[in-house]
């Protein structure tokens, strides 16, 4: 589904991203650790296209397509899409207006997205505008319920968790589950995720394959989630590092 291969990536001439490798299959759902500044977040937006995140080496594969010159409407239209950490609201645009663009670009029929509104909670906030006045776990609600009717087989996402609480993580977790057909037998499984987290508590709610460890532009090590969320928290980054090397 994804393939990156040597990335280097510059912003504003400063080098984020540093020979950085990863792989995630079809069907798979793979979880990115990583203390503050180590380039989790330019990672994503780098796979997104960004303009200002610029390739100085490496490539950017994407169901076997190299994508890496792609801009992000390209790559949005080829399948993958992202729920933001910290997106804006928008004065004068409906989060009704946009699910439904998104919902036609994406294939999804009226009564599934009606649906989704319903078990996201997000009836009252459809006539609002996007994300004006809404509580952190709104926002996270309203963007996941964007990402979800885009219907991408290859989702970002990018701190699920943070800012809201136990409730909201839960149902945002019982979303991606079955949007991501964890239900389903692996070989069946048709979409992928990349998930970004400090806490690690979407862990609880969303059923992940493997885990990588970023520090300092590059993937340090990887492993199974519960394995490096484990030493993680009892011995910090620099510890699980050294675990994953010996």
């Amino acid at each position: 589904m994804l393939e990156i291969k040597d990335l280097t990536v510059e912003v504003g001439e400063k080098t984020i991203l540093r020979s950085l490798n990863l792989h995630i299959g079809a069907g798979e759902v793979h979880v990115l650790f990583g203390p503050n500044g180590s380039g989790k977040t330019t990672l994503l937006l780098t796979i997104l296209g960004f303009p200002e995140f610029v390739v100085k080496s490496g490539r950017i594969l994407f169901k076997g397509e190299d994508i890496t010159e792609l801009p992000t409407h390209e790559r949005v239209r080829r399948g993958i899409g992202v729920l933001f950490q910290r997106p804006p609201a928008i004065r004068g645009v409906r989060l009704s207006d946009v699910v439904n663009i998104c919902r036609e670009q994406g294939g999804i029929p009226e009564d599934e997205a009606t649906k989704l509104v319903e078990l996201l909670k997000l009836s009252e906030f459809m006539r609002r505008d996007v994300n004006l006045g809404f509580s952190g776990g709104e926002v996270k609600r309203s963007e996941l319920l964007q990402v979800v009717v885009q219907n991408p087989e290859l989702v970002l996402l990018d701190e699920p968790d943070s800012g809201v609480d136990v409730e909201n993580v839960e149902l945002i977790g019982k979303v991606l589950n079955e949007f991501l057909e964890r239900g389903k037998r692996p070989s069946e499984r048709r979409r992928a995720a990349l998930v970004i987290t400090h806490s690690g508590f979407i862990l609880n709610y969303v059923r992940t394959d493997r885990a990588h460890v970023m520090l300092d532009g590059t993937i340090a090590c990887s492993g199974t989630p519960d394995e490096i969320f484990k030493h993680i928290m009892s011995e910090g980054y620099g510890a699980c590092i050294e675990h994953c090397r010996d």
